[in-house]
């Protein structure tokens, strides 16, 4: 973690990144990219869509173009999708380039967090809280292989977690 001035969230659908990035981006005095906003605006169409048109594997190629542009900006803070970390360039760029600060949930928060959204071209169909174990199996492990700091997000406050990563981002730093 010494030298790294990024901060890069990585966790599941509903872990609350982009909310916790915009919070830590304010107290830390950098600007805030999420990784997904960043294809939408490079693309001019929505995540659903690229996936209706491109698949899974095209949105995952224009994510990895994206997070390799933005992991390489100097002092940002940024949230990425929770599929970031299935590429393995993804995770190496992440690892190497900043602070990478896993939001870890449970299946259940996830679930309730995101019943109501519609940008999730991966719970689309059947059973969402299925589905969000499968995802989870497959990804917790990579998230974990790359996290420099782990925060549990189940029942908390955006406030209380970006807290909590400031004080773990400053207690890294003193002993650096």
């Amino acid at each position: 973690m010494l030298g790294k001035t990024s901060v890069f969230l990585i966790g599941p659908m509903g872990s609350g990144k982009t909310a916790v990035g915009r919070h830590l981006s304010r107290a830390l005095g950098l600007p805030f990219y999420d990784s997904d906003a960043e294809i939408e605006r490079r693309t001019g169409v929505d995540i659903p869509f690229i996936f209706e048109k491109e698949g899974e594997a095209g949105f995952r190629q224009r994510e990895r173009e994206a997070i390799e542009a933005l992991t390489l900006l100097a002092r940002i803070v940024l949230a990425t999708g929770g599929g970031a970390v299935l590429l393995p360039e993804n995770r190496r760029h992440l690892a190497e380039r900043g602070c990478v600060v896993y939001l870890q949930t449970s299946v259940a928060q996830q679930a309730q967090r995101v019943r109501h959204g519609r940008n999730r071209p991966l719970l689309s169909d059947g059973d969402t809280s299925a589905r969000l174990g499968q995802l989870m199996d497959a990804r917790a492990p990579l998230y974990g292989e790359i996290a420099d700091i782990t925060v549990s997000t189940d029942g908390r406050r955006v406030h209380s977690v970006a807290e909590q990563i400031l004080r773990e981002l400053a207690a890294a730093r003193a002993t650096h």
